[in-house]
């Protein structure tokens, strides 16, 4: 993941590693000419200690173990944050991979990256996502080998092993293989629950 993905109180942690057993929920998807998977995965940690001055955040995971974070000046609103807030994380990973007949498109790589920052005065967090699109031209389909050659903007072929014998028939020379990965992640601070008298 690119290092602006995790632009908040988290930039540098594991996410496992702040995780017991996370939450993780996902899935599969195929079509003709289609196929998706996709897998989110859900955290939380408290916070156990703030220190303004190097903006480093102690974290806490489920199983006690503690993490220390620096916020960067992209973090907004660091003054917020204090000892026991919840801070609360979804990581979402997906690949879609669509054939395109006869594929027109322009081989190569396309990069896109999106950042939402926490509004000045709310509490911090947000949400980034970076995707990246890939177009290459099949190039040979060796259907007893269960293969697909594909070639790159840089000339490059990759083999590609398709399991299925029904997605292989659909594939011929000259087609084109687009594939789509996205990460995002989003993080959101909840104030500490008051105690009681």
């Amino acid at each position: 993941m690119r290092p602006f993905a995790i632009l908040a109180v988290l930039a540098c942690v594991s996410f496992t590693a702040l995780a017991d057993e996370p939450k993780a929920a996902g899935g599969v998807a195929v079509a003709p000419g289609k196929a998706a998977a996709a897998a989110v995965v859900k955290l939380t940690a408290t916070v156990e200690a703030v220190d303004p001055a190097t903006r480093t955040v102690t974290l806490k995971g489920p199983k006690g173990e503690l993490h220390e974070v620096v916020a960067g000046d992209h973090v907004r609103n660091f003054d917020q944050i204090k000892v026991g807030d919840k801070v609360n994380i979804q990581y979402l990973e997906s690949l879609a991979i669509e054939l395109k007949k006869d594929g027109k498109a322009v081989v190569g790589r396309t990069e896109t990256n999106d950042l939402q920052r926490a509004a000045p005065g709310e509490k911090p967090g947000g949400v980034a996502k970076s995707e990246v699109t890939i177009v290459a031209d099949v190039v040979a389909v060796d259907a007893k080998k269960k293969k697909v050659s594909v070639k790159n903007a840089k000339g490059e072929v990759v083999d590609l092993h398709v399991d299925d014998p029904e997605q292989i028939k659909l594939i011929k020379k000259g087609d084109q293989i687009q594939a789509t990965y996205t990460q995002a992640v989003a993080i959101a601070l909840e104030p500490a629950a008051k105690k009681k008298p």
